[in-house]
């Protein structure tokens, strides 16, 4: 097989398409294992997950056991979740508050802080045992504004160098609170029949939406209309796609519904309205006018390579994808939120983010079944390729695909073991953006 030509990147002729056996074969899956999810940074969680000393989450980090806590000093560690002695899970619950972790095979304990600190009859062991040397063992970890990344490859670049151009989208969503922003306790989880690459793509693919997800905009304008308002048209058109480096992608558009930080729409309600302003209007005057519209009235679905994606939309998700195989993997979203919203706004904020992307929302159920319906189409044979190209040939819009193209080159550079080469396409390089963002009429 020959790993460097499973994408056929053709700008010049307007074409590119990706094999698809990229995504149906086991050898590849593995291969992804060892070059991307064994080098890349890979999203944890989220530093709001453990407020306090002693607080731990757990989680599977491609497919390998991770938790991190608090330890007593109020650092943040994170660890593999496996005992040294003999290789049980030490952390066996997904959440909770513990000074001390203990391995139930037998009963070897760990500190916050991942040393040994008590072993069952110690004397069976001989003047050589060291506790020093047995303690849990860290990945490489990193954190930017809360988020937490690791990495199983310790000679990758620096965690902020890999993000690139998506620190500042990062930026956008924390800056929306001067108080920081939280992870609400609490999350989505379910499975795909699909392979992972296929949410990627179209976690940024705007081309679908009318489409797809035809129910949710009769919805948005039927409110639209009970309120008086004429629901908008096709913010795609006056969005763009952007490469943001190494990989990550993002499009943004003008928001078609209403956004909890501030953008009033009917279905917040009346009397809503004086509150989102009073929001906006703060925001302007600690950001400026550009950047609190873009936070107010712009959505964004932001992709970082290789599996988080931060939908910025009606309400602000994280959501993560492991792979479990070649066609199948595990989905986990978390709502994240001002630190210090509470009251109606939260629940405005919380029924936005389950109407829409929830386990039975408008949006989700759509996306999982035709992925799956995607996944079994591969099947049938007869086409060999699948066509990435639109919007090759002009600006990029919010519903065309290059911020796909991004996700699929870095993909290549990675399966192929090749150096990875920024392609420039039309509109501003990677990483750039628009001086001014013009507001929704």
């Amino acid at each position: 097989m020959d790993f460097g030509s499973l994408v056929y990147d053709r700008p010049e002729l307007g074409k590119f398409r990706v094999h698809r056996l990229g995504v149906v074969s086991p050898e590849i899956y593995e291969l992804e294992r060892r070059r991307i999810f064994d080098r890349c940074w890979l999203y944890l969680g989220h530093e709001s997950e453990v407020p306090e000393p002693g607080d731990y989450a757990r989680r599977v980090v491609a497919e390998r056991p991770l938790f991190f806590v608090r330890n007593r000093e109020g650092d943040l560690r994170v660890f593999h979740n496996t005992c040294p002695h003999r290789g049980a899970l030490v952390c066996r619950t997904d959440r909770g508050n513990a000074q001390v972790f203990q391995c139930f095979y037998h009963s070897w304990s760990f500190d916050a802080s991942g040393a040994l600190i008590g072993v069952p009859d110690i004397d069976g062991y001989g003047p050589g045992f060291e506790l020093a040397e047995m303690g849990l063992r860290s990945p490489r970890f990193d954190s930017y504004r809360g988020f937490v990344f690791v990495c199983f490859e310790r000679e990758t670049e620096p965690l902020r160098d890999y993000l690139a151009g998506a620190l500042d989208y990062l930026d956008l969503v924390v800056d929306q609170d001067a108080g920081g922003m939280r992870v609400i306790p609490g999350s989505n989880r379910y499975s795909i029949k699909a392979n992972w690459k296929l949410l990627a793509e179209n976690s940024v693919d705007g081309y679908h939406l009318p489409a797809l997800h035809r129910s949710f905009f009769n919805y948005v304008a039927g409110t639209a209309k009970a309120g008086g308002r004429t629901a908008k048209g096709d913010g795609n058109r006056r969005g763009f796609g952007r490469s943001l480096g190494n990989g990550h992608g993002v499009m943004e558009n003008d928001a078609l519904y209403g956004r909890p930080i501030a953008l009033w729409h009917p279905s917040f309600g009346e009397e809503a309205r004086a509150e989102i302003q009073s929001v906006k209007d703060e925001l302007t005057a600690r950001h400026g006018r550009n950047k609190a519209l873009r936070m107010c009235e712009k959505s964004r679905n932001l992709l970082i390579f290789p599996n988080l994606i931060i939908n910025d939309i009606m309400a602000v998700t994280i959501r993560v994808f492991q792979p479990t195989g070649p066609a199948s993997m595990d989905v986990t979203a978390w709502e994240l939120a001002p630190a210090g919203e509470a009251g109606i706004r939260l629940r405005r904020r919380l029924d936005s983010f389950l109407t829409f992307l929830g386990p039975g929302g408008f949006a989700t159920p759509d996306d999982v079944e035709v992925l799956e319906s995607c996944q079994h189409g591969f099947r049938s044979g007869g086409v060999k390729w699948s066509d990435v190209s639109r919007g090759l040939h002009r600006e990029p819009r919010g519903n065309d695909e290059l911020q796909m193209r991004c996700f699929w080159r870095r993909w290549q550079s990675l399966i192929a073991d090749t150096p990875h080469v920024e392609r420039y396409e039309r509109g501003l390089p990677p990483g750039a953006v628009p001086e001014a963002i013009p507001s929704p009429e």
